[in-house]
């Protein structure tokens, strides 16, 4: 159960979406032991999701393949069945007797796996009515809703360093992404925005959740949701099929231990550290890793325009690090 809110379980006592507040304050956890300084504890978090968005950019050509051998929602529930089990043994001890108790232990773990579930389905159903381009740019469109829906549901307003690197970023995705041409909408594209919708909102749930809530069992409550939603869906939601490979094989298993498994836990830890949209922005880097990993792999090369985008995109994730105009602001304070 998600305990009262007392003052270090405010929304407004991490201000930063991830407990940063608490580390400025020499807060310590419940285990007592001291959390570390806020800069030291941020880069190492943020470091973390550096990774994780290479992890899944990597991957992005092993998932292609994959998809040549079985359906979209069907891979999903292999590869998030099999990240369940790997979490269910890693954590055993500690998930044990903690996942009893009713709805109110289990609701921030169901929560956060619906809303990724829900990405995951809306943006399969959308593939079906638009191209795969455009469902790019509409996913990674989570992005600057990010601080949006986090500016209006929890009150957590973005800085100007963070809106700036969203806004920088997002013209990458768009120049990575976009096809050129028509812009025209139609119900694929609308699918798709859904889907960018609970991409966004998970992200914020893990974020708020993630404070208050051991991540090994925020890991593993959303990945085992996944995959039950994923096994109750696949057969009427896509036409399924499944040939087995070594590819299918090889795909699942690194898709679920390390894109899945690690990645989701490493999250749940990474965004108590800091705040929803500097996560947004660093995952914005996804698109070019992946890149990076088709060229490197298959031979694929982006145009002019996409290497363009690619360098937006990383612009974005310096302004939000490096705060460019955070001490023009102290100058200005000071009259200078």
């Amino acid at each position: 159960m998600v305990p009262p809110a007392g003052p270090r379980d405010r929304p407004e006592a991490y201000p930063a979406g991830g407990g940063a507040a608490v580390e400025d304050r020499g807060d310590r956890p419940r285990g007592g032991r001291p959390l570390s300084s806020r800069p030291a504890a941020a880069w190492k978090a943020e470091s973390a999701l550096v990774a994780i968005a290479f992890i899944w950019g990597a991957t992005f050509v092993l998932v292609k393949q994959a998809l040549e051998d079985t359906s979209t929602l069907l891979f999903l529930a292999l590869r998030f069945l099999l990240a369940a089990a790997v979490l269910a043994l890693a954590y055993r001890r500690r998930l044990a007797g903690s996942l009893s108790g009713g709805f109110g232990r289990l609701r921030s773990g169901l929560l956060t796996g619906l809303c990724l579930f829900g990405g995951y389905l809306f943006q399969t159903l959308g593939l079906r009515l638009t191209t795969p381009s455009k469902s790019a740019f509409l996913t990674g469109l989570a992005i600057p809703l990010v601080p949006l829906l986090a500016s209006l549901m929890l009150r957590v307003p973005p800085t100007v360093p963070e809106l700036a690197g969203i806004a920088v970023a997002t013209a990458g995705m768009a120049l990575m992404t976009l096809p050129e041409g028509s812009l025209a909408i139609n119900p694929g594209d609308l699918l798709t925005l859904g889907a960018a919708f609970f991409f966004a909102v998970h992200l914020l749930a893990v974020g708020h959740y993630s404070p208050r809530e051991g991540f090994e069992r925020l890991s593993f409550l959303q990945v085992a949701t996944v995959a039950l939603l994923a096994l109750a869906t696949f057969w009427w939601a896509e036409t399924p099929f499944l040939d087995s490979s070594l590819t299918l094989a090889g795909a699942i298993a690194v898709t679920g231990i390390l894109a899945t498994a690690l990645a989701l836990t490493v999250q749940a830890w990474a965004q108590r550290h800091t705040s929803y949209t500097r996560t947004a922005v660093i995952f914005a880097a996804e698109p070019v890793f992946a890149a990076l990993t088709s060229f490197v792999v298959l031979g694929e090369t982006l145009t002019g325009r996409g290497w363009l985008g690619g360098a937006l995109i990383l612009a974005g994730i310096l302004i939000v690090e490096l705060k460019p105009f955070s001490g023009r602001k102290r100058l200005l304070r000071r009259g200078i």
